[in-house]
């Protein structure tokens, strides 16, 4: 499954039946930040019926935490439904609210599923998202005199270097590497670098824009 996260909070609105649906999304770290939504739409919009919320949280090594409320919608008219395009379109950590004032007419429960499907929908519609990626992070180390163009080398062949540190007799430069780095470090250094795996590096990559509904 391809994990895709936002990049930035939106908010966006629509009317149906005179009922105004103000919607918020915003990329989340934590419950606590996704909490932190919910309760910050309750205090811009004191005087709304409802705010119903949906969140997908990660956790490291297992199975990400799902969450949704109806907040007095009759239920699975509002929380579920939100939940569902946030899943339906693979992303995680983000957190929706969508505040309801209530317009005067009953919409009935498939029109209050369609609603709140449609707000989310509106709130993500052609946002940029990215995809996490995982790499090894192997550590470079050389003589002074060497690692410039060591340096310089590895990055015109599009490796992220992620640091460099001077030491007294050698240089030890941080790289996201990959499968057959070390041969070409070896390559690139005539054998005088050595290579070591010392971690990890988390990026998050462009992967796009999300359908515009």
């Amino acid at each position: 499954m391809t994990e895709l996260r936002l990049t930035r909070p939106r908010r966006a609105e629509i009317e149906i039946k005179r009922s105004r649906f103000i919607s918020l999304a915003r990329p989340v770290s934590s419950v606590e930040e996704a909490r932190a939504l919910l309760a910050d739409a309750r205090s811009e919009f004191p005087d709304a019926r409802h705010h119903c919320s949906a969140y997908v949280v990660s956790v490291p090594g297992a199975q990400p935490i799902l969450h949704s409320s109806d907040d007095g919608e009759p239920s699975g008219t509002a929380g579920r439904p939100m939940l569902d395009v946030l899943t339906g379109h693979e992303l995680m950590d983000v957190a929706v609210v969508v505040v309801r004032y209530f317009g005067g007419t009953l919409l009935g429960t498939g029109g209050l599923v369609r609603a709140y499907s449609d707000a989310v929908r509106a709130v993500l519609s052609g946002e940029p998202v990215t995809y996490r990626t995982t790499r090894p992070l192997m550590r470079v180390s050389t003589m002074h005199a060497r690692a410039g163009k060591l340096e310089a080398d590895l990055r015109g062949r599009g490796y992220d270097v992620v640091g460099t540190e001077y030491g007294p007799t050698r240089v030890h430069i941080d790289v996201a590497g990959e499968d057959g780095f070390a041969q070409e470090v070896a390559e690139l250094s005539a054998g005088a670098a050595l290579v070591a795996e010392v971690g990890v590096v988390v990026r998050d990559v462009p992967a796009g824009t999300l359908p515009t509904w």
